[in-house]
């Protein structure tokens, strides 16, 4: 694992190397880079860097002043992929949607996306899901987010269908789970920081005129969506494709949220024709 100091604090980011195209992967909340521990090994050629975002799951925490809201981690995505100077970067976000926010921006980080794909994640007024929304409300209640934690050291509560448990239809690995909620179970400054970003999703309002916005995008982008996802409303698969004015839209059968866990071989060899004709094909393809 490497770090890299940004403005916010420590960012550690796995980076498989090479002179491919680069693929940044993004997670969602809490978790970490192992979310895409079954994709990485399918994208020979590429290199695929991939930050632990502080959505919860990191396991150093950011500095006290930290700007943790939606707009404020994609800014410092783009801050990261500004500072490793990566360049003609295909963006993919999961389960977390604040990414595109980061489109937004006339930052040097935002200069450097070259495409975007979208797997199954939050879109328009969806921050957060439904199911979801409960953590807001725990998180600005003293001592609310310790309680949390605590009680997903209870495996039938880590798995629950209603939680974390209805995100994959195969099941998400234990092990995994619990290392997604341990540093934020060990650590009051990530359970601070878990905090600061549950509460930060602006109104409605504001959310649909942030989309707007993002029509300007004029890059190619690759919307992939899960067909049995509780979480991300079908309907904004299409959605999100017609308001990006290079898009097109893929269902992803027998998958709900994460797509990575569920139909991981689907999602990679989707993600490289996409890849491909768009002009970052795999370093060594014929």
């Amino acid at each position: 694992m490497s770090r890299v100091e940004l403005s916010a604090g420590p960012v550690d980011y796995q980076d498989t190397g090479g002179d491919g195209p680069v693929v940044v992967f993004c997670h969602g909340v809490p978790m970490n880079e192992q979310v895409w521990r079954k994709v990485v090994p399918l994208m020979a050629g590429y290199r695929c860097v991939l930050p632990t975002l502080p959505l919860g799951g990191h396991r150093t925490p950011m500095r006290p002043d930290a700007d943790l809201s939606h707009r404020g981690v994609a800014a410092l995505v783009g801050e990261f992929v500004d500072e490793l100077g990566l360049e003609d970067v295909t963006l993919v976000l999961n389960d977390w949607g604040g990414g595109q926010f980061l489109l937004l921006d006339r930052s040097a980080g935002a200069n450097r996306i070259g495409r975007l794909v979208l797997v199954a994640c939050e879109a328009f007024d969806n921050f957060p899901p439904g199911p979801a929304k409960a953590m807001a409300v725990v998180a600005r209640i003293p001592g609310g987010m310790l309680a949390l934690v605590r009680l997903m050291r209870l495996r039938a509560v880590r798995h629950a269908r209603r939680g974390y448990g209805g995100m994959s239809l195969r099941g998400i690995p234990d092990a995994v789970l619990r290392d997604w909620f341990a540093p934020a179970d060990r650590d009051p400054a990530i359970r601070r920081d878990f905090a600061k970003f549950a509460v930060s999703a602006p109104g409605r309002r504001t959310l649909l005129s942030w989309f707007e916005r993002l029509r300007t995008f004029d890059r190619p982008v690759l919307v992939l969506w899960a067909t049995e996802d509780p979480l991300m409303p079908r309907e904004h698969g299409p959605r999100l494709a017609a308001l990006y004015p290079h898009a097109r839209l893929v269902e992803i059968p027998d998958s709900a949220t994460l797509v990575p866990e569920d139909q991981p071989e689907c999602l990679a060899a989707e993600l490289r024709a996409f890849l491909t004709e768009s002009g970052a094909a795999a370093r060594g393809a014929v």
